[in-house]
């Protein structure tokens, strides 16, 4: 049987929009900056899993958290250059589901 070698670049970005969520996340993020409780009002996710996943999107540069200090303190999500760099991926993806994939549900609209 013949072995392949793994591009480590492409094994690397599999493995960070495969992550549960993630792709939905930054398909919710490029509508544009939003805080912590309207993306998780838009998924079906835990707070927990979100925060996690928000957090791992920081530290990969795909996501930026921005803290403004006031009273209460507000926090705002948003893409960072690197994770805008994902808008095209995410859209063909969609698009791709939007011809080939069967469900009761109705097409997804584009984001914003």
């Amino acid at each position: 049987m013949k072995s392949t070698h793994l591009c480590p670049r492409l094994q690397k970005s599999m493995d960070i929009i495969g992550r549960r969520w993630t792709g939905l996340i930054i398909y919710q993020l490029l509508q544009g900056p939003q805080r912590f409780s309207a993306i998780e009002a838009s998924l079906p996710v835990s707070g927990r899993l979100l925060s996690e996943r928000l957090k791992e999107l920081e530290l990969e540069g795909i996501v930026r958290r921005e803290v403004f200090p006031e009273t209460p303190v507000r926090i705002q999500y948003s893409l960072t250059d690197k994770g805008l760099g994902l808008e095209a991926v995410i859209r063909d993806l969609q698009q791709w589901s939007d011809e080939w994939i069967i469900s009761g549900e109705a097409v997804c609209p584009p984001p914003e």
